[in-house]
């Protein structure tokens, strides 16, 4: 008899001394209590209060709720070595994205400076703004490669595709070098 209450006697006075859900261990390990059985829980499935067993099935009930406790942790199928190697790709691709988006970055900088420049020329010409609209073509180029392997998300890029598009756009206005698009030819 002793030994048979002796597991809900511990497993009582263990859920008095917890502390609060907010503070508890993620993981709690009955194995102390019922080496036997190697049970292993979630603290969340237990909360703070009296707790009740059921001798016949084996399995611990709480106000009528039923938990049943798992014999060994599930295995996630992952072993050491493919652990190692995905770091060391995550580690890759991390060194790359990142280069990928300085140079985004750089050749975005670029173009900003090179129409803040224009913009504060007093004797501006037209033809200037074909040598930033091949820089501006580059930084396109670099924010789609960054887009398409995935270190930036595309609505990203399209903003800040759009962001210089409307830069460019705003010194055009400026400089009275805009033309807007003519209407297309509605089809017969």
């Amino acid at each position: 008899m002793a030994t048979a209450t002796s597991p809900l006697l511990s497993l009582s006075s263990l859920s008095a001394s917890l502390p609060s859900p907010a503070r508890a261990p993620a993981s709690l390990s009955l194995r102390a209590l019922a080496p036997q059985a190697r049970l292993s829980t979630s603290y969340a499935a237990f909360p703070i209060g009296g707790f009740g067993a059921s001798l016949s099935t084996g399995r611990w009930r709480r106000r009528g709720l039923e938990v049943v406790c798992a014999a060994e942790p599930p295995k996630t199928g992952r072993q050491p070595d493919s652990v190692k190697k995905r770091e060391r790709q995550n580690d890759v691709h991390r060194i790359r994205n990142h280069a990928r988006k300085a140079e985004m970055r750089t050749r975005m900088k670029k173009v900003f400076r090179a129409l803040e420049k224009l913009r504060k020329k007093a004797d501006a010409q037209p033809e200037e703004i074909i040598e930033i609209e091949k820089m501006i073509s580059e930084a396109y180029k670099a924010i789609d490669k960054t887009v398409k392997v995935g270190a930036m998300h595309r609505n990203t890029g399209d903003h800040r595709k759009s962001r210089l598009a409307r830069r460019k756009k705003a010194i055009e206005i400026l400089r009275g070098w805009y033309v807007p698009n003519a209407e297309p030819a509605a089809a017969a």
